[in-house]
């Protein structure tokens, strides 16, 4: 962050195969580290844009992990002294299968995205909401095109260890999207184990934990974690652009579907 600041604009982004990504967070060296990760048949891998829940279902994650762990005395394996959240593969830990795949819809998260550009120094930062849509529909934020990386993930959407889950399927029922977490993970907790995991997984409960958490980064990374906000950046032509793009690339596929972009994304 501190870095960033001292930075020109042109500077904060890199490209490696085409897509951008923040120069102070990311590198070449390991994404050519990354061509040759081998993930172990009991890593977990949460995969996520930016933006689209990925602090939130990591600490729900950890919460299913550490309460299986007390329960069964089973020595902490992630979340003791060493390890306080998961590490970033592409932001310089290469040692880190299932992969619990987060989804949410374009229009929060780009608005989201917008938001987070604002305070977040590593990241380009824009006059206008005008300014950064153009850029989003284009792929020319960190870490590219969102409808791209949808479309990619769109290819596995049937593996059996790559599990599908939105923001929005969890937001509306916490303690029903914790107990598809627990059983995709075979994480065999109670009724009252996995309310209790929803509870203190809750955005508000993280929010006013987020200084002992995260220190000053807490107020930078929990907003306002709600559904719709889009409603109040998106002009009528953005929404009949994003509506056109999607339509195109994503509404016939079993993610698109997955989002529900008929109730989340429309006036």
């Amino acid at each position: 962050m501190v870095v960033a600041d001292t930075m020109d604009r042109e500077d904060l982004m890199f490209t490696y195969k085409g897509i951008p990504y923040p120069t102070t967070l990311c590198s070449y060296e390991v994404f050519k580290a990354m061509e040759s990760f081998e993930a172990r048949s009991d890593d977990m891998i949460l995969a996520g844009f930016p933006k689209s829940g990925t602090n939130w279902f990591g600490h729900i994650l950890l919460e299913l992990i550490t309460t299986f762990e007390k329960k069964t005395e089973v020595k902490p394996t992630i979340y003791g002294e060493e390890f306080d959240e998961f590490p970033y593969l592409e932001i310089g830990d290469t040692e880190k299968y299932q992969i619990l795949l987060l989804l949410r819809n374009p229009k929060d998260l780009a608005t989201s995205f917008f938001k987070f550009s604002k305070v977040m120094a590593p990241f380009p930062t824009y006059e206008s909401w005008d300014e950064f849509f153009k850029d989003f529909m284009i792929g020319n934020i960190p870490w590219g095109s969102y409808f791209t990386y949808l479309s990619e993930w769109n290819k596995h959407a049937d593996d059996e260890h790559v599990m599908p889950i939105t923001f929005e399927e969890v937001k509306e029922n916490p303690l029903l999207g914790v107990k598809k977490i627990a059983k995709f993970f075979e994480l065999p907790l109670n009724e009252e184990e996995l309310k209790e995991v929803a509870e203190r997984s809750s955005f508000q409960a993280m929010k006013n934990n987020s200084k002992e958490t995260h220190g000053v980064f807490g107020n930078v990374l929990f907003r306002k974690g709600g559904v719709s906000d889009w409603k109040s950046l998106f002009s009528e032509e953005q929404n009949q652009e994003m509506d056109k793009i999607f339509e195109e690339r994503l509404a016939q596929t079993k993610l698109g579907a997955k989002i529900k972009y008929n109730v989340w994304c429309k006036v």
